[in-house]
Protein backbone atom coordinates (compact mmCIF):
# COMPACT_ATOMS: atom_id res chain seq x y z
CA UNK A 1 0.00 0.00 0.00
CA UNK A 2 2.65 2.03 0.61
CA UNK A 3 3.98 2.02 -2.50
CA UNK A 4 0.81 2.76 -3.96
CA UNK A 5 0.41 5.92 -1.98
CA UNK A 6 3.64 7.45 -2.87
CA UNK A 7 3.48 6.68 -6.65
CA UNK A 8 -0.06 9.21 -5.87
CA UNK A 9 2.34 11.78 -4.19
CA UNK A 10 5.28 11.08 -7.07
CA UNK A 11 1.89 12.38 -9.90
CA UNK A 12 1.38 15.29 -8.03
CA UNK A 13 4.63 16.78 -7.01
CA UNK A 14 8.51 15.91 -8.80
CA UNK A 15 10.77 14.12 -5.69
CA UNK A 16 13.15 11.95 -4.99
CA UNK A 17 12.39 8.62 -4.10
CA UNK A 18 14.37 6.92 -1.43
CA UNK A 19 12.70 3.72 -1.21
CA UNK A 20 16.17 1.32 -0.37
CA UNK A 21 17.29 0.32 -4.03
CA UNK A 22 20.27 1.81 -4.57
CA UNK A 23 21.35 0.25 -1.35
CA UNK A 24 20.43 -3.21 -2.22
CA UNK A 25 22.49 -2.85 -5.58
CA UNK A 26 25.61 -1.56 -3.68
CA UNK A 27 25.44 -4.29 -1.54
CA UNK A 28 24.07 -6.87 -4.38
CA UNK A 29 27.26 -6.44 -6.25
CA UNK A 30 30.09 -8.09 -4.49
CA UNK A 31 33.03 -6.57 -6.62
CA UNK A 32 31.49 -3.00 -5.90
CA UNK A 33 30.60 -3.39 -2.45
CA UNK A 34 34.40 -5.10 -1.49
CA UNK A 35 35.68 -1.89 -3.08
CA UNK A 36 33.26 0.62 -1.39
CA UNK A 37 34.19 -1.29 2.16
CA UNK A 38 38.50 -1.06 1.36
CA UNK A 39 37.83 2.08 0.84
CA UNK A 40 35.83 3.27 3.49
CA UNK A 41 38.06 0.84 5.59
CA UNK A 42 41.42 2.44 5.05
CA UNK A 43 39.66 5.90 6.09
CA UNK A 44 39.20 4.86 8.77
CA UNK A 45 42.21 2.61 10.32
CA UNK A 46 43.96 6.19 10.96
CA UNK A 47 46.88 4.13 12.21
CA UNK A 48 47.08 2.04 9.44
CA UNK A 49 47.57 -1.19 11.17
CA UNK A 50 44.79 -3.07 9.22
CA UNK A 51 42.06 -3.21 12.25
CA UNK A 52 39.89 -1.10 13.44
CA UNK A 53 39.49 0.49 16.96
CA UNK A 54 36.71 1.52 18.82
CA UNK A 55 37.55 5.21 18.66
CA UNK A 56 38.40 4.35 14.91
CA UNK A 57 34.82 3.49 14.51
CA UNK A 58 33.15 5.76 16.08
CA UNK A 59 32.99 7.85 12.75
CA UNK A 60 31.48 4.85 11.22
CA UNK A 61 29.20 4.62 14.40
CA UNK A 62 28.02 8.31 14.03
CA UNK A 63 27.21 8.35 10.46
CA UNK A 64 25.17 5.26 10.59
CA UNK A 65 22.98 6.97 13.26
CA UNK A 66 23.03 10.24 10.85
CA UNK A 67 21.46 7.74 7.93
CA UNK A 68 19.17 6.24 10.24
CA UNK A 69 17.84 9.39 11.34
CA UNK A 70 19.10 9.86 14.62
CA UNK A 71 19.77 12.54 16.68
CA UNK A 72 23.85 13.35 17.21
CA UNK A 73 25.20 11.07 20.36
CA UNK A 74 24.46 12.59 23.67
CA UNK A 75 21.51 14.12 22.72
CA UNK A 76 19.21 11.51 24.63
CA UNK A 77 19.38 8.20 26.12
CA UNK A 78 17.39 6.36 23.42
CA UNK A 79 19.37 7.28 20.47
CA UNK A 80 22.62 6.83 23.07
CA UNK A 81 21.28 3.11 23.63
CA UNK A 82 20.80 2.69 19.82
CA UNK A 83 24.72 4.01 18.99
CA UNK A 84 25.90 1.58 22.13
CA UNK A 85 23.96 -0.95 19.99
CA UNK A 86 25.82 -0.32 16.76
CA UNK A 87 29.11 -0.28 18.21
CA UNK A 88 28.52 -3.87 19.71
CA UNK A 89 27.19 -5.27 16.52
CA UNK A 90 30.91 -4.01 15.26
CA UNK A 91 33.15 -5.21 18.15
CA UNK A 92 30.84 -8.28 19.46
CA UNK A 93 30.58 -6.43 22.50
CA UNK A 94 34.42 -6.84 23.03
CA UNK A 95 37.28 -3.81 23.41
CA UNK A 96 39.48 -5.40 20.77
CA UNK A 97 40.07 -4.59 17.36
CA UNK A 98 37.77 -5.32 14.23
CA UNK A 99 38.98 -6.77 11.11
CA UNK A 100 38.22 -5.53 7.46
CA UNK A 101 36.23 -9.09 7.19
CA UNK A 102 34.16 -7.95 10.26
CA UNK A 103 33.56 -4.42 9.31
CA UNK A 104 32.09 -5.89 5.91
CA UNK A 105 30.11 -7.86 7.61
CA UNK A 106 28.31 -6.25 9.89
CA UNK A 107 28.21 -3.54 7.45
CA UNK A 108 26.06 -5.06 5.29
CA UNK A 109 23.78 -6.37 7.87
CA UNK A 110 23.06 -2.72 8.49
CA UNK A 111 22.77 -1.47 5.30
CA UNK A 112 20.58 -4.41 4.19
CA UNK A 113 17.97 -3.50 7.28
CA UNK A 114 18.16 -0.01 6.43
CA UNK A 115 17.03 -0.97 2.67
CA UNK A 116 14.37 -3.38 3.75
CA UNK A 117 13.22 -0.57 6.03
CA UNK A 118 13.06 2.11 2.91
CA UNK A 119 11.33 -0.66 0.75
CA UNK A 120 8.65 -0.80 3.56
CA UNK A 121 8.44 2.81 4.24
CA UNK A 122 10.08 4.84 0.91
CA UNK A 123 10.23 8.03 1.32
CA UNK A 124 10.11 11.09 -1.01
CA UNK A 125 12.09 14.15 -0.83
CA UNK A 126 10.28 17.10 -1.76
CA UNK A 127 11.11 20.46 -2.71
CA UNK A 128 8.30 22.91 -1.90
CA UNK A 129 8.73 26.08 -3.71
CA UNK A 130 4.89 27.76 -3.97
CA UNK A 131 3.96 26.38 -7.10
CA UNK A 132 1.51 23.62 -5.45
CA UNK A 133 0.01 25.96 -3.48
CA UNK A 134 -0.28 28.49 -5.85
CA UNK A 135 -2.10 26.22 -8.29
CA UNK A 136 -4.61 24.93 -4.92
CA UNK A 137 -5.29 28.85 -4.53
CA UNK A 138 -6.89 28.74 -8.15
CA UNK A 139 -8.58 25.64 -8.03
CA UNK A 140 -12.09 24.59 -7.45
CA UNK A 141 -11.60 22.90 -4.50
CA UNK A 142 -10.16 25.52 -2.58
CA UNK A 143 -12.85 27.44 -0.80
CA UNK A 144 -15.08 24.08 -0.11
CA UNK A 145 -11.78 22.04 1.80
CA UNK A 146 -10.80 25.58 3.10
CA UNK A 147 -14.19 26.51 4.93
CA UNK A 148 -14.46 22.86 5.87
CA UNK A 149 -11.54 23.27 8.00
CA UNK A 150 -12.45 26.84 9.52
CA UNK A 151 -16.44 24.93 10.29
CA UNK A 152 -14.49 22.09 12.41
CA UNK A 153 -12.22 24.20 14.19
CA UNK A 154 -12.69 25.00 17.63
CA UNK A 155 -11.46 28.64 18.36
CA UNK A 156 -12.78 30.20 22.00
CA UNK A 157 -10.83 33.31 21.59
CA UNK A 158 -12.21 33.50 17.96
CA UNK A 159 -8.87 35.40 17.19
CA UNK A 160 -8.42 35.47 13.23
CA UNK A 161 -4.94 34.30 13.28
CA UNK A 162 -5.30 31.97 15.25
CA UNK A 163 -7.38 30.45 12.98
CA UNK A 164 -5.20 31.02 9.96
CA UNK A 165 -2.65 29.52 11.92
CA UNK A 166 -4.82 26.00 12.82
CA UNK A 167 -6.54 25.94 8.57
CA UNK A 168 -2.14 25.91 7.60
CA UNK A 169 -1.59 23.54 10.05
CA UNK A 170 -4.01 21.33 8.59
CA UNK A 171 -2.98 21.62 4.95
CA UNK A 172 -0.49 19.08 3.77
CA UNK A 173 2.78 18.80 1.37
CA UNK A 174 -0.27 17.72 -0.98
CA UNK A 175 -1.21 21.06 -1.45
CA UNK A 176 1.88 22.66 -1.32
CA UNK A 177 2.11 23.71 2.35
CA UNK A 178 5.38 22.87 4.26
CA UNK A 179 5.23 21.50 7.90
CA UNK A 180 3.91 25.07 9.76
CA UNK A 181 4.64 23.02 13.20
CA UNK A 182 8.28 23.36 12.39
CA UNK A 183 10.46 26.00 14.14
CA UNK A 184 12.11 27.44 11.07
CA UNK A 185 9.17 27.16 8.92
CA UNK A 186 7.04 29.24 11.29
CA UNK A 187 9.33 31.71 12.26
CA UNK A 188 10.73 32.26 8.16
CA UNK A 189 7.63 31.80 6.32
CA UNK A 190 4.15 31.33 8.37
CA UNK A 191 4.52 34.44 10.64
CA UNK A 192 5.78 37.05 8.58
CA UNK A 193 2.82 35.95 5.77
CA UNK A 194 0.54 36.69 8.84
CA UNK A 195 1.86 39.75 10.13
CA UNK A 196 1.93 41.31 6.51
CA UNK A 197 -1.94 40.67 6.04
CA UNK A 198 -3.73 40.25 8.97
CA UNK A 199 -4.50 43.74 11.15
CA UNK A 200 -4.07 43.35 14.73
CA UNK A 201 -7.21 44.84 14.74
CA UNK A 202 -9.51 41.95 16.82
CA UNK A 203 -13.16 41.86 15.37
CA UNK A 204 -15.63 38.70 15.03
CA UNK A 205 -14.43 36.51 12.23
CA UNK A 206 -16.91 35.61 9.49
CA UNK A 207 -16.44 33.15 6.71
CA UNK A 208 -16.20 35.68 4.39
CA UNK A 209 -13.47 37.62 6.05
CA UNK A 210 -11.62 34.28 7.45
CA UNK A 211 -11.78 32.96 3.21
CA UNK A 212 -10.81 36.63 2.02
CA UNK A 213 -7.56 37.24 4.76
CA UNK A 214 -6.53 33.58 4.71
CA UNK A 215 -6.18 33.54 0.73
CA UNK A 216 -4.10 37.21 0.65
CA UNK A 217 -2.05 34.77 3.49
CA UNK A 218 -2.11 31.50 1.87
CA UNK A 219 -0.42 33.58 -1.49
CA UNK A 220 2.32 36.01 0.83
CA UNK A 221 3.34 32.21 2.02
CA UNK A 222 3.61 30.60 -1.84
CA UNK A 223 5.84 33.54 -2.34
CA UNK A 224 8.13 33.68 0.18
CA UNK A 225 8.37 30.07 -0.49
CA UNK A 226 9.64 31.00 -4.26
CA UNK A 227 12.19 33.08 -2.62
CA UNK A 228 13.16 30.14 -0.09
CA UNK A 229 11.92 26.89 -0.64
CA UNK A 230 11.74 24.20 1.83
CA UNK A 231 12.94 20.43 1.63
CA UNK A 232 10.70 18.04 2.75
CA UNK A 233 10.89 14.15 3.63
CA UNK A 234 7.72 12.44 3.30
CA UNK A 235 6.27 9.05 3.86
CA UNK A 236 2.79 7.74 3.55
CA UNK A 237 1.60 4.10 5.06
CA UNK A 238 -1.75 1.83 5.17
CA UNK A 239 -0.98 -0.35 7.91
CA UNK A 240 -3.81 -3.00 6.44
CA UNK A 241 -3.12 -6.31 8.02
CA UNK A 242 -2.04 -7.59 4.26
CA UNK A 243 1.96 -8.04 5.82
CA UNK A 244 0.32 -10.12 8.82
CA UNK A 245 -1.93 -12.05 5.88
CA UNK A 246 1.56 -13.14 3.82
CA UNK A 247 3.58 -14.11 7.26
CA UNK A 248 0.34 -16.44 8.62
CA UNK A 249 0.19 -17.81 5.26
CA UNK A 250 3.98 -19.11 5.28
CA UNK A 251 4.21 -21.34 8.19
CA UNK A 252 7.94 -22.05 7.26
CA UNK A 253 8.74 -18.46 7.51
CA UNK A 254 5.94 -17.98 10.56
CA UNK A 255 7.93 -20.65 12.47
CA UNK A 256 11.37 -19.06 11.74
CA UNK A 257 10.15 -15.65 12.48
CA UNK A 258 8.70 -16.85 16.05
CA UNK A 259 11.99 -18.25 16.60
CA UNK A 260 13.76 -15.35 16.10
CA UNK A 261 11.14 -13.16 18.35
CA UNK A 262 11.26 -15.57 21.04
CA UNK A 263 15.20 -15.42 21.28
CA UNK A 264 14.20 -11.57 23.13
CA UNK A 265 11.97 -13.44 25.95
CA UNK A 266 13.57 -14.88 29.31
CA UNK A 267 12.64 -18.18 30.40
CA UNK A 268 12.85 -19.33 34.16
CA UNK A 269 14.37 -22.93 35.11
CA UNK A 270 11.45 -24.62 33.65
CA UNK A 271 11.40 -23.06 30.28
CA UNK A 272 8.41 -21.10 30.42
CA UNK A 273 7.98 -17.35 29.79
CA UNK A 274 5.76 -15.11 31.14
CA UNK A 275 3.14 -13.35 29.30
CA UNK A 276 3.74 -9.88 29.65
CA UNK A 277 6.20 -10.86 27.43
CA UNK A 278 3.98 -10.87 24.19
CA UNK A 279 4.43 -7.38 23.54
CA UNK A 280 7.97 -7.28 23.39
CA UNK A 281 7.83 -10.43 21.19
CA UNK A 282 4.98 -8.61 19.08
CA UNK A 283 7.35 -5.50 18.54
CA UNK A 284 10.02 -7.95 17.22
CA UNK A 285 7.98 -9.21 14.46
CA UNK A 286 6.72 -5.70 13.66
CA UNK A 287 8.96 -5.39 9.89
CA UNK A 288 8.40 -8.84 9.10
CA UNK A 289 4.37 -8.91 9.63
CA UNK A 290 4.22 -4.83 8.39
CA UNK A 291 3.54 -3.30 11.53
CA UNK A 292 5.30 0.02 12.94
CA UNK A 293 6.75 -0.18 16.28
CA UNK A 294 4.73 -0.37 19.29
CA UNK A 295 4.36 3.47 20.21
CA UNK A 296 5.05 5.00 16.98
CA UNK A 297 1.09 5.25 16.05
CA UNK A 298 -1.48 5.73 18.59
CA UNK A 299 -4.42 3.97 16.93
CA UNK A 300 -2.62 0.71 15.82
CA UNK A 301 -1.50 0.70 19.45
CA UNK A 302 -4.56 0.86 20.81
CA UNK A 303 -5.82 -2.33 18.42
CA UNK A 304 -2.50 -3.98 19.82
CA UNK A 305 -3.43 -3.06 23.77
CA UNK A 306 -6.97 -4.42 22.91
CA UNK A 307 -6.05 -7.77 21.18
CA UNK A 308 -3.57 -8.35 24.17
CA UNK A 309 -6.26 -7.80 26.60
CA UNK A 310 -8.38 -10.75 24.93
CA UNK A 311 -5.82 -12.90 25.47
CA UNK A 312 -5.38 -11.52 29.45
CA UNK A 313 -1.90 -11.09 28.39
CA UNK A 314 -1.23 -8.80 31.82
CA UNK A 315 -2.00 -11.59 33.65
CA UNK A 316 1.65 -12.85 34.32
CA UNK A 317 0.73 -16.40 33.46
CA UNK A 318 3.96 -18.55 32.56
CA UNK A 319 3.36 -20.43 30.18
CA UNK A 320 5.69 -23.03 27.47
CA UNK A 321 7.30 -22.10 24.21
CA UNK A 322 4.96 -23.70 22.63
CA UNK A 323 2.28 -21.97 23.96
CA UNK A 324 3.78 -18.70 23.73
CA UNK A 325 4.09 -19.27 20.16
CA UNK A 326 0.39 -19.87 20.17
CA UNK A 327 -0.98 -17.31 21.75
CA UNK A 328 1.58 -14.61 19.29
CA UNK A 329 0.09 -15.93 16.51
CA UNK A 330 -3.23 -15.55 17.78
CA UNK A 331 -2.07 -11.69 18.84
CA UNK A 332 -1.12 -11.66 14.96
CA UNK A 333 -4.65 -12.81 13.72
CA UNK A 334 -6.43 -10.89 16.23
CA UNK A 335 -4.32 -7.49 14.50
CA UNK A 336 -5.43 -8.44 11.36
CA UNK A 337 -8.21 -8.95 11.21
CA UNK A 338 -8.81 -5.66 13.44
CA UNK A 339 -7.02 -4.12 10.65
CA UNK A 340 -8.43 -5.60 7.49
CA UNK A 341 -11.96 -4.09 8.55
CA UNK A 342 -10.32 -0.66 9.49
CA UNK A 343 -7.06 0.19 7.85
CA UNK A 344 -4.92 2.88 9.25
CA UNK A 345 -3.39 5.66 7.17
CA UNK A 346 -0.33 7.37 8.58
CA UNK A 347 1.92 9.90 6.67
CA UNK A 348 4.58 11.66 7.84
CA UNK A 349 6.56 15.14 6.94
CA UNK A 350 9.51 16.19 8.12
CA UNK A 351 11.61 19.12 7.15
CA UNK A 352 15.52 17.92 6.31
CA UNK A 353 17.57 21.50 7.42
CA UNK A 354 20.61 20.01 6.08
CA UNK A 355 22.04 18.58 2.77
CA UNK A 356 21.04 15.37 2.28
CA UNK A 357 24.47 14.16 0.88
CA UNK A 358 26.18 15.42 4.25
CA UNK A 359 23.71 13.27 6.02
CA UNK A 360 26.58 10.13 6.18
CA UNK A 361 29.60 10.72 4.50
CA UNK A 362 30.34 6.66 5.18
CA UNK A 363 27.11 5.89 3.42
CA UNK A 364 28.47 7.31 0.15
CA UNK A 365 29.77 4.93 -2.65
CA UNK A 366 33.38 5.89 -3.31
CA UNK A 367 32.81 8.24 -6.26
Amino acid sequence: MAEIEIENVKKKKSGQVMDGSDIMELVGNKQVFSNFVNHKFHELDKDCDGKLSVKELQPAVADIGAALGLPAQGSSPESDHIYSEVLEEFTHGKQGKVTKEEFQEVLSDILLGMAAGLKRDPIVILRIDGDDLHEFLTSPGFEPEVLSIFSEIEEPNGVLQNYIIEVLGKLTVDKGVPPASDPWVKSNIIEPAIQSCVSAVEQPVSQEMFLQVFRNVAENVANRLKEQPVIVAHTENTFDGSGIRRLLSNKFELDKTLEAALKNVPKDRHGKMSKDYLRIALDVLAPSSGLPPIGAVDEMDKIINDALKMLNADDGKLVKEEEFKKLLTELLGSVMLQLEGNPISVSTNTVVHEPLASASTLLEPDS
